[in-house]
């Protein structure tokens, strides 16, 4: 599971370095279990999407939101946001990850293939996924510029 960050006192600054200290300790735990952390953190996704559709809450609120930014930043600290890594956790692997894990994939392709609507539990399964591949590109972009507006 990732690592769970506090919300720090002070600067935004110092929650993102407590977060990513955390992550690089678990990622010295997991050393051992190669792809453990990456298993972890898409079952960790997968529990945070779950909770949100059983409360009929958006992802992009908070509890949810905060707990989903942790799985980032503890992917990204573990090197899996890059299209290169093993395995791929970038907004498109994941989904792609997540999507197959779902079942979307294959119910995305029936639905082309027969000419017909999604079912409305795997419509609303889609919308979780659109939200995390959003919130995972912006993350990125933003993480990726970090160092251009905090010198």
């Amino acid at each position: 599971m990732a690592p769970r960050c506090q919300r720090a006192t002070g600067s935004t600054r110092g929650t993102v370095l407590a977060c990513l200290e955390k992550a690089h300790r678990q990622m010295e735990d997991t050393h051992s279990a190669p792809g453990s952390m990456a298993q972890g953190i898409i079952e960790g996704i997968d529990l945070v999407v779950k909770a949100a559709q059983q409360a009929t809450q958006p992802l992009e609120l908070d509890p949810h939101r905060s707990k989903l930014f942790e799985f980032f930043v503890a992917a990204d600290a573990a090197g899996y946001v890059s299209a290169d890594s093993q395995p791929n956790l970038t907004s498109d692997g994941l989904c792609h990850l997540l999507a197959q894990r779902w079942g979307l994939s294959d119910a995305a392709r029936e639905s082309v293939s027969q000419q017909t609507r999604l079912p409305p539990d795997q419509l609303e399964s889609m919308r979780m996924l659109w939200s995390i591949m959003r919130m995972w590109m912006e993350w990125t972009y933003a993480w990726s510029r970090w160092s251009e507006f905090h010198r």
